[in-house]
């Protein structure tokens, strides 16, 4: 099957990485502070970005396309980048990381259940949860080393986004077309359920981040309209366009 355009993602992948290098890492000796639910949230998240990724890796090799492939490794990086650079920051406030989550062994599982298409899905849903999650987090506290590690994935994540709706609207065009709308309904179903559960766990971190559980789920749906928008008939300036604009405004919602 051909994927073509996926040469453009390596490239930008590329680019990113080599800003990441000129810009340097956050100025981790100022240290942080934080409410110790704050904390507890980021442990989990830390958690949830770090993995080898080679479950991914190897589906996109079979995939049969070597752009795509690349910039797949080139993501798993950037993944594995954000799980350093909050541990730095759970570091710079004297607090440990965790050896794992159930939450993430449950995405893990999922995501190994079949082939690719199934695994960007349910990385997806990972993914739009993560976009409003870095932004309260961006926004919502005045620690200034928080918000700088903050900023910094959720520019990634804005990226990562529509990197995912280019290969699943491939992926879902081979697939009949009565199917492919129940199929993404089904998946805002899911991502529904695993908001609500994020919502609740990590309710008084959301709370001190200025944004309710209600408004966190709302704000999470209406970015997920958009990914099926990108997905099922992607914009003239690109898939995922309007979720990722949807998730940069740097006021923080209120309910």
């Amino acid at each position: 099957m051909r994927t073509g355009g996926f040469a453009k993602w390596t490239r930008r992948f590329e680019d990113e990485r080599e800003s990441r290098r000129a810009l340097g890492d956050p100025d981790w000796g100022q240290g942080a502070t934080l409410h110790p639910a704050v904390w507890a949230g980021i442990q989990r998240f830390q958690v949830g970005e770090d993995g080898d990724g080679a479950n991914l890796v190897g589906k996109a090799d079979e995939a049969g396309d070597a752009d795509y492939a690349r910039a797949v490794r080139l993501f798993v990086a950037e993944e594995q980048n954000h799980a350093r650079l909050l541990a730095r920051l759970l570091s710079a406030g004297g607090i440990p990381t965790l050896n794992g989550h159930w939450s993430d062994t449950v995405f893990v599982r999922l995501r190994r259940l079949m082939g690719l298409r199934m695994e960007l899905l349910v990385l997806m849903i990972a993914e739009v949860v993560a976009l409003r999650y870095y932004r309260a987090l961006r926004d919502g506290t005045d620690d200034p080393l928080t918000a700088d590690v903050a900023g910094r994935i959720l520019s990634d994540e804005q990226r990562h986004v529509p990197f995912h709706c280019e290969r699943l609207h491939a992926s879902m065009a081979e697939l009949p077309r009565a199917t492919r709308r129940p199929v993404m309904a089904l998946w805002r179903l899911l991502l529904l359920a695993v908001c609500l559960v994020v919502a609740a766990d990590h309710g008084p971190a959301l709370r001190r981040l200025s944004v309710g559980r209600l408004r966190f789920v709302a704000d999470v749906m209406a970015l997920s309209g958009a990914v099926v928008t990108a997905v099922l008939v992607p914009r003239p300036d690109g898939p995922g366009t309007s979720a990722t604009r949807a998730a940069s405004p740097r006021t923080p919602s209120v309910p």
